[in-house]
């Protein structure tokens, strides 16, 4: 870590009066989670990498206050992290790489605590060579990134974008007022299946095309539904 990345984080986010809890995302040998700790949070740091966690457990090892998971963010079940959320989530040089970035990015904004904030610092595409393109981010992407969220902050931590998302919102639901259901209406239940992790499990049809698994009741109201 960068001494500007320190200063950012202890000056944009700077744990509650009393002391908060805060999650890092890909910890890898754990530098962050001991800077976190240092301002005050109760640390979990998570990595699907189990020799990073490893060399983190005993480079850190006399460090107060953090705990070490290993746990892969996308796939794993998520019962391990805190369930009181966090007023500080941090993915620092990960983000990129992940597959699923929205669905994800969507559940780690679930965990904030009110007025909490997320994280983002990652290399931009401007200033990364060809052959690292992989790691960072272009202007598109940082603006999906940014889409969900209330508030978003950019700030440069020597070259790095440092990105501070807050209020995180849905923008891809509605709700709509109907009129109420005329005795003709059909009534369903209707349920998806999920793995551990709340990923929907999806079959294939004979047509090729992909279905959710669902078990589904339908009666009709009135006269059919009594029949």
């Amino acid at each position: 870590m960068g001494e500007r990345e320190r200063e950012l984080l202890a000056e944009h986010t700077p744990a509650p009066d009393g002391g908060g809890r805060a999650l890092d995302v890909g910890c890898g040998t754990g530098e962050l989670a001991v800077c976190l700790a240092s301002l005050g949070f109760t640390v979990d740091a998570v990595d699907f990498a189990g020799s990073a966690l490893a060399r983190a457990r005993a480079e850190q090892a006399g460090v107060e206050g953090v705990r070490w998971l290993l746990l892969d963010i996308g796939l794993d079940n998520p019962a391990p992290l805190h369930q009181g959320g966090y007023d500080l989530v941090v993915m620092r040089l990960m983000y990129p790489l992940l597959k699923e970035r929205g669905r994800i990015l969507h559940s780690l904004g679930e965990r904030l605590r009110d007025g909490g904030a997320l994280v983002v610092i990652t290399p931009v595409a401007e200033t990364t060579p060809e052959e690292r393109r992989g790691i960072a981010l272009d202007e598109d992407e940082i603006a999906v990134l940014a889409a969900g969220w209330e508030t978003v902050e950019r700030l440069d931590a020597d070259g790095l974008a440092f990105l501070i998302l807050r209020g995180p919102f849905h923008t891809d639901t509605q709700a709509v007022e109907k009129r109420p259901t005329t005795a003709h209406a059909l009534t369903c239940a209707l349920c998806v299946v999920t793995n551990d992790a709340g990923r929907v499990l999806l079959g294939r049809s004979r047509r090729g095309m992909r279905t959710a698994d669902c078990g589904r009741s339908c009666c009709r109201a009135g006269t059919e539904a009594s029949a």
